[in-house]
C-alpha cells in the first residue's frame, strides 16, 4: 500500500501539468545561490507564480544550509526531495507511535500500522501541499520529534536551535522544554539559535544584517495574511473581520484566550498507562499553539495534524468517544482540504472580502485546535474525578495466528 501510494504520488507529479514545479524548492535552490552575488533578499522567483513573485523569506542561515542544493540537477533533486519527504513522514509516524505505545511501536505489526498511516498521510492536505511545493515542513517536524525523544540535553537543544535558524517556526519548541522542566535544553536551544545568527553575520555580512534589521517579522513580505491558505489565528480573524487585524487588540484578546486554553489543556493531560508524562500530548499542545499565534501558518505548515491524529487514535484518549469524533473530523478536513476548496471561491488570494459563511469556514483549523484543547480539559477533569484508568493501551490489528509482540522493553 505504501509503495503504491508513493508511485501514485510520483506519477501525479511527473505526468500532470505543473506537477513538479516545486516552487518553494526553487526558492531554496535559486534563492540561496543568489547570495553568491550578494542579492539574497533581492531575489524573487516568478516563473510559475507570476501574480506573486516569491522572495527568499527564510533566515540567512537557511541560505547557507540550502546552498549546496544548487549544484544538483533540479529535476533529480525534485524527485529525491519528494522521496526523502515521504521517508521523513514515515519516521514522524514511527516516532509518534513510540510516544504513545512505547517500545511495541518497533514490532512488525506496529511497523505495518506506521506504513499504512504514511501511505494515507501522503494525501492529506498539509503533506500534499508540502510535496507540491517542495517544502521543508516534514523535515522540521521530524527534527523536533527527534529532539523531544532524545535524552541528551545538548542534542535536543541543539536540534531545535539549528532548526529555528533555518526556519523560525520550530522555536516554539522551547516552550515544550520549559513545560517538561528540561531547563538545559531550553537554554541551549537559544544558544544554538544565537550561534546560527552569528555564523550568518560572519559569513554573509550585510545580507544577514538586512534580514535581522529590516525583514524580521514582516508578515506581508511572506504572503497575503488574509488568504484562506493562511490558517493562523490572525488569518482567520482577518477574514471574519473583513480586514487584516494585524497584532492589534482583537488579535491580542483572541491570543490570550488561546494561551489560557492551551495552558489549561497542558495541565489537564492524562498520563500514559505506565504513569509517565504524555510527551506527545504536551508537544502537540505547544506546536498547535505556535501554529495559532504565528502571523502566517500556511496549510503546509500543519503537518502536525498527522501526529495529532496518531495521538487521538492511539493515545491516552483513544477510548473516549469525543476523541474519536474529533479525530474523524480532523481526518475529514485534512483529507478533503477545506482551505483548498474555499480557495476556489476567491478570484485572488489578496482579497479579504468573502461571504460570512465562507469566512467562518476559513477558520476551520483554528476552531479544530480550540476543540482539541477543550476536549483535553474536559477529559482531564473527568479522569481526575473518576481516578486513574489502569490500561488504555490500543493493540494494532494482527493476522490470525500471529503472536502478540512482547510489550516489555
Amino acid at each position: 500500500m505504501l509503495v503504491l501510494s508513493v508511485l501514485a504520488r510520483l506519477a501525479w507529479g511527473l505526468l500532470t501539468p505543473n506537477g513538479m514545479n516545486l516552487v518553494d524548492l526553487h526558492v531554496y535552490v535559486d534563492g540561496s545561490a543568489s547570495l553568491l552575488q550578494g542579492k539574497l533578499y533581492d531575489f524573487t522567483y516568478s516563473e510559475d507564480t507570476p501574480d506573486f513573485p516569491l522572495p527568499f523569506t527564510y533566515p540567512p542561515f537557511a541560505a547557507l544550509v540550502f546552498l549546496p542544493l544548487h549544484l544538483l540537477p533540479f529535476d533529480l533533486l525534485g524527485v529525491v526531495w519528494q522521496l526523502l519527504t515521504v521517508a521523513a513522514l514515515f519516521a514522524v509516524v514511527r516516532i509518534g507511535l513510540e510516544f504513545v505505545v512505547g517500545p511495541r511501536a518497533r514490532s512488525r505489526s506496529w511497523t505495518g500500522v506506521a506504513m499504512v498511516w504514511t501511505a494515507v498521510g501522503i494525501w492529506t492536505e498539509p503533506v500534499r501541499t508540502t510535496l507540491d511545493y517542495g517544502q521543508i515542513n516534514v523535515f522540521l517536524v521530524l527534527g523536533v520529534m527527534l529532539a523531544v525523544r532524545s535524552t541528551r540535553w545538548w542534542w535536543s537543544g541543539g536540534i531545535v536551535g539549528v532548526l529555528a535558524g533555518i526556519k523560525l517556526t520550530p522555536a516554539i519548541s522551547g516552550l515544550y522544554f520549559l513545560a517538561q522542566r528540561r531547563w538545559r535544553e531550553a537554554v541551549f536551544s537559544a544558544i544554538a539559535f544565537a550561534a546560527t545568527v552569528l555564523v550568518s553575520l560572519l559569513a554573509l555580512g550585510p545580507q544577514a544584517a538586512t534580514y535581522f534589521t529590516s525583514l524580521f517579522g514582516d508578515a506581508d513580505r511572506i504572503g497575503p495574511v488574509v488568504s484562506v491558505w493562511n490558517q493562523s489565528l490572525r488569518g482567520a480573524l482577518s477574514r471574519i473581520m473583513g480586514e487584516d487585524v494585524g497584532l492589534g487588540p482583537v488579535w491580542l484578546l483572541a491570543g490570550a484566550v488561546c494561551a489560557v486554553l492551551a495552558f489549561a489543556a497542558w495541565r489537564s493531560l492524562v498520563p500514559l498507562p505506565d504513569g509517565t508524562d504524555d510527551r506527545l500530548g504536551t508537544l502537540l499542545i505547544v506546536q498547535l499553539f505556535g501554529l495559532l499565534m504565528s502571523p502566517i501558518s500556511w496549510v503546509h505548515h500543519w503537518v502536525w495534524v498527522i501526529p495529532l491524529l496518531l495521538w487521538l487514535v492511539y493515545g491516552p484518549l483513544a477510548r473516549n468517544l469525543g476523541a474519536r469524533l474529533v479525530a474523524g473530523c480532523w481526518a475529514a478536513v485534512t483529507l478533503v482540504g477545506v482551505p483548498w476548496l474555499l480557495s476556489t471561491a476567491q478570484d485572488s488570494i489578496w482579497e479579504v472580502e468573502r461571504p460570512a459563511p465562507l469566512a467562518w469556514l476559513g477558520a476551520v483549523n483554528v476552531v479544530g485546535v480550540l476543540v482539541v484543547y477543550v476536549l483535553v480539559i474536559v477529559v482531564g477533569r473527568r479522569e481526575r474525578l473518576a481516578g486513574p484508568v489502569t490500561d488504555r493501551r490500543v493493540e494494532p490489528p494482527r493476522r490470525s495466528g500471529a503472536q502478540a509482540p512482547d510489550p516489555t522493553p
